[in-house]
């Protein structure tokens, strides 16, 4: 009997990893790094096809005028992608996002060599043009349920009409072709909430497979609870920043704020602050390093994520987990299946300020119980999120994406 931990085939030698980075880095960049570096680690010989929506500032009006019909299929892209797979010869090809430089040819150049391929589904993109779910400051699902072209008409992607139309056609056309049912031989779903809502549109079910994010390397737990709550994160409206200040607002005892990270909303969150009499104690640091969002996250009371939208898997909760810092978040999609509530940290009704005064309050005068949260949550992080469990999970989806192209499946 074969002594391999993957007794359904061998995992993968070559790989090819396949990241189009956004103009305004995130998380998907993190996690497409770090698995880079966790697979080159094992030994794994890793090629990348790497792109970055920051071309489109260096492209013509006629460019410009073509990024269209390039985002649905493009001859440049199909030529450098089929040169890199015949010169590198891989087992498999991992793709993490194609949108918008990339396109989603590859998917046909893989299958035209037989290479299998792995998708991992890093957010709606596939249901939803702007990715989100959300929509007029509350979770939206008219795409998914109705047509893109409730997208379209309600402008969800950058606030515009035509630039929604341009990804909605992009959708249509890939869905007509079965470029996501039929070239993809396994998606990697981030919880099981993304699991259920793209079976639900239709991914076949057996195609699917759940494999949160991971943190590494391992920050090791707080020796003891800070004195302030924290929050990391982009600072966009869809991440509940408003409510989060409004629950401020009505606490009863002092209670300091550490926010930490930038984005759209960050001078309307500061001037709010600056007009509201009651608001006090609360720092906004800005964009740090990622060592030194760590040091903020493991010297935290507690972590607050107050998102109202599905977030497909907050790797905020993973590092505060990681901190041995317990979470208090909305009920809402991966942050509700992630935070067991009364173990990992609370739940709150998402979007309701009152609620998460209370919680926060009771976070604040409950230490002892504070305290068993944050070694739960620690125990979570070494069973679920860290580098090896990861190792382990992608390689046993790897052996059946390579299984699945063998059958023709």
């Amino acid at each position: 009997m074969s002594s391999s931990p993957w007794p359904a085939g061998r995992p993968p030698t070559k790989i090819v990893l396949v990241h189009n980075a956004y103009r305004e880095p995130g998380g998907e960049d993190v996690v497409f790094a770090q698995e880079r570096q966790m697979l080159e680690r094992a030994g794994h010989r890793v090629a990348v096809y790497w792109r970055s929506n920051d071309e489109i500032n260096k492209l013509s009006t006629l460019g410009r005028l073509a990024l269209v019909k390039n985002s649905i299929s493009s001859y440049g892209t199909q030529g450098e992608f089929a040169r890199l797979l015949d010169r590198e010869n891989p087992d498999l090809v991992h793709i993490h996002n194609t949108f918008f430089m990339i396109s989603p040819t590859v998917y046909s150049v893989c299958r035209e060599r037989g290479i299998p391929v792995v998708q991992t589904l890093h957010n709606f993109r596939l249901l939803c043009p702007a990715a989100t779910f959300y929509r007029d400051g509350k979770v939206c699902e008219e795409c998914a349920e109705h047509s893109l072209w409730r997208g379209i008409y309600h402008g969800c992607y950058r606030d515009s009409r035509r630039t929604t139309a341009a990804v909605a056609l992009m959708l249509a056309w890939h869905r007509r072709e079965g470029t996501w049912n039929d070239l993809v031989d396994c998606y990697i779903a981030l919880s099981g909430f993304s699991r259920d809502k793209f079976v639900a549109a239709g991914i076949p079910a057996t195609k699917v497979v759940v494999k949160p994010n991971f943190l590494d390397p391992d920050p090791g737990p707080r020796e003891r609870g800070g004195k302030y709550v924290v929050f990391t994160g982009r600072l966009s409206r869809e991440k509940g920043l408003h409510t989060l200040l409004d629950a401020w607002l009505r606490l009863p005892v002092h209670t300091s704020l550490q926010i930490i990270g930038d984005g759209p909303e960050r001078e309307n969150l500061q001037a709010y602050v600056r007009q509201r009499r009651g608001l006090s104690g609360i720092t906004f640091r800005g964009r740090l390093s990622h060592d030194e969002t760590i040091a903020a996250v493991k010297n935290a009371y507690v972590l607050v994520f107050p998102s109202e939208c599905y977030e497909n898997f907050p790797m905020s909760i993973a590092e505060a987990f990681a901190c041995g810092v317990p979470v208090i978040c909305s009920r809402l999609g991966a942050m509700e299946e992630s935070v067991d509530d009364h173990r990992t940290g609370l739940l709150f009704a998402p979007g309701d300020a009152d609620d998460l005064a209370a919680k926060v309050e009771w976070a604040w005068t409950h230490p002892r119980e504070m305290d068993e949260m944050g070694r739960e949550a620690r125990a979570e992080y070494k069973a679920k999120y860290t580098a090896q469990r990861n190792y382990e999970m992608l390689m046993e989806i790897y052996v059946k994406a390579i299984a699945a192209r063998a059958k023709g499946c």
